[in-house]
């Protein structure tokens, strides 16, 4: 009798067996050259089940969020003052990614709840009112993260689509995720989440790089290393080509 209890204690305990969720990329590195125009990463995958694995009543959803690298942003609030505008307020997003793409298979409001999307950074605007994403200001900070997004959104920097994400098979998937030609180099993460029910099953993490190559690798890294000497040699080729166009187009 103790053993059957022991036995059936056990098995309340042992954790039910859920979906792996597997998660690959078509290529781990893209190359900034002279003719890049922008690129295209493709996240695909596959939802792996057993037979022990619990049946589900809903279909399965998928959201990517790509995240570029960091840095501070800051947005400015302008008013006129007679003829001219001026700044009045400003906000820092300190730690801001200068990229995020949100690819889904149906619009994220549908796949999860408000507080799972808040706790798992699952959206746009998850991402962008999260509360260490700007210092908080009691609300009076809500106009900056809006203007923020908005103007990362008109650059197509931040980048959402509901139908991002589509389904090849019932557990087989794919997301190609745009990179325009403004977006950063650097390492951007890439976070896979597999839900269903509303409630988030596995979750699969992997990045690439976005680099820069060639001559455009060596005048970036001259400019950050030499950067009083890149100074000078960009102001005195742009008046050598100053001088030859006013010898060109000199009337006698």
């Amino acid at each position: 009798m103790r053993a059957a209890l022991a036995l059936l204690a056990g098995m309340l305990a042992a954790p039910a067996h859920a979906e792996t969720l597997i998660a690959s990329l078509s290529t781990s590195r893209v190359a900034i050259t002279s003719n890049y125009t922008g690129a295209a990463i493709v996240v695909f995958g596959s939802i792996e089940r057993d037979a022990q694995t619990v049946a589900r009543a809903g279909p399965y959803d998928i959201v990517v969020t790509v995240r570029g690298p960091r840095g501070t942003v800051v947005v400015r609030e302008k008013a006129p003052m007679g003829p001219i505008w001026l700044n009045r307020d400003q906000q820092h997003f300190p730690d801001a990614p200068l990229y995020a793409a949100v690819l889904s298979s149906r619009p994220v409001e549908q796949v999860t709840t408000d507080q799972l999307r808040a706790r798992f950074r699952v959206g746009l605007q998850a991402i962008v009112n999260a509360p260490d994403f700007t210092a908080s200001r009691a609300g009076a900070d809500r106009a900056f993260r809006d203007a923020f997004l908005r103007l990362q959104k008109r650059d197509r920097l931040y980048i959402e689509s509901a139908r991002g994400v589509t389904f090849l098979t019932s557990t087989l998937f794919r997301a190609p995720v745009p990179i325009p030609a403004i977006a950063p180099p650097g390492n951007y993460e890439v976070d896979v989440i597999l839900f269903s029910d509303n409630v988030m099953l596995s979750r699969n993490q992997t990045n690439f790089e976005l680099v820069k190559i060639g001559f455009e690798q060596q005048v970036a890294a001259m400019a950050r290393e030499w950067s009083i000497l890149y100074g000078v040699a960009v102001a005195a080729v742009a008046l050598m080509f100053g001088w030859i166009a006013s010898v060109i187009f000199r009337r006698d």
